[in-house]
């Protein structure tokens, strides 16, 4: 009996692996196309119609799959601090794409599994052992030899990215609790509309015209972004927050090819060092779960 909870537990991890590797990669898309939309719209309204986009994958998944009775809010107090959370989050991540480098972001970003490490013992009872802080601080090492803060290219900048990835794993602490109580889909739609709302109060502010080009990079900005956060919502549900959530790491991999594809960013050897560190440590993560 003790050997069928274990083989369940095991396998519930890797698909919440697999799950968040997916997120990861959907996330990274959607920043591309939020870096470049914010070349010819203001931030607020490059979160707002982005969230709005995501209405085109959410509502006819929920009429055609789901029903409306699992977009039910249960815990109207964790989805509207789900949803602050997620307001903050989003807003420092556009202006941080729109600033700096998205191979430099995205690789800043993956402190998060740190705070989650740190976060998920006393907030989720979750045990985090030797193995699992082995994968997650060679991870993080990797990002400090891409990053360098000591370096000459250190800029303050650089910390608004790293309070996005504070408020990411205060974000995700808040949805591996939540998901015991609401589905993942109606966690994903109340988030993305108190986003939308919230993007749409810069309106007075100043608001661009959107061409057919721009049509197109929010739908696909949308679109991705509903996928990331809906498998990032299920690896939450399925597998412990402190295993799953290194393999965000696999996100700068994809972030390389975008930064080189659509503006050009060559990675040195420094960046190449440091994804080396990143894999090994997912790797090692893997390894103590098998072990288990």
């Amino acid at each position: 009996m003790k050997d069928d909870a274990r083989h369940g537990a095991g396998s519930s991890n890797l698909k919440a692996i697999g799950a968040m590797t997916i997120g990861a990669a959907l996330l990274t898309a959607s920043d591309a196309a939020s870096k470049y939309l914010t070349q010819s719209y203001p931030v607020g309204q490059v979160i707002c119609l982005r969230q709005a986009a995501t209405l085109l994958v959410i509502v006819p998944y929920i009429m055609l799959v789901t029903g409306w009775a699992a977009a039910r809010v249960v815990n109207w107090r964790g989805q509207s601090l789900r949803g602050l959370l997620f307001v903050a989050g989003s807003t420092l991540i556009v202006i941080s794409l729109s600033l700096l480098p998205i191979t430099t972001v995205i690789a800043i970003t993956f402190t998060t599994p740190i705070f989650i490490a740190l976060l998920s013992a006393p907030l989720l009872g979750e045990r985090v052992g030797a193995w699992r802080w082995t994968g997650v601080l060679t991870g993080f090492a990797g990002v400090l030899v891409i990053v360098r803060p000591g370096g000459a290219d250190f800029q303050w900048i650089l910390l608004l990215p790293v309070a996005n990835a504070l408020i990411n794993s205060v974000r995700d602490i808040v949805t591996r609790r939540l998901s015991r109580t609401d589905t993942s889909i109606s966690i994903l739609l109340c988030s993305t509309l108190i986003v939308m709302f919230a993007g749409l109060l810069t309106a007075p502010w100043g608001w661009n015209a959107v061409d057919v080009d721009g049509v197109l990079w929010f739908v696909l900005a949308g679109l991705a972004n509903a996928g990331a956060h809906f498998f990032v919502i299920e690896a939450l549900r399925m597998g412990e927050a402190s295993l799953v959530s290194p393999f965000r790491y696999t996100a700068f991999l994809w972030a390389m090819l975008f930064g080189f594809v659509l503006w050009g960013e060559v990675p040195g050897l420094w960046v190449a060092l440091g994804v080396g560190l990143i894999i090994g440590g997912g790797l090692v993560t893997v390894r103590g779960e098998r072990r288990k």
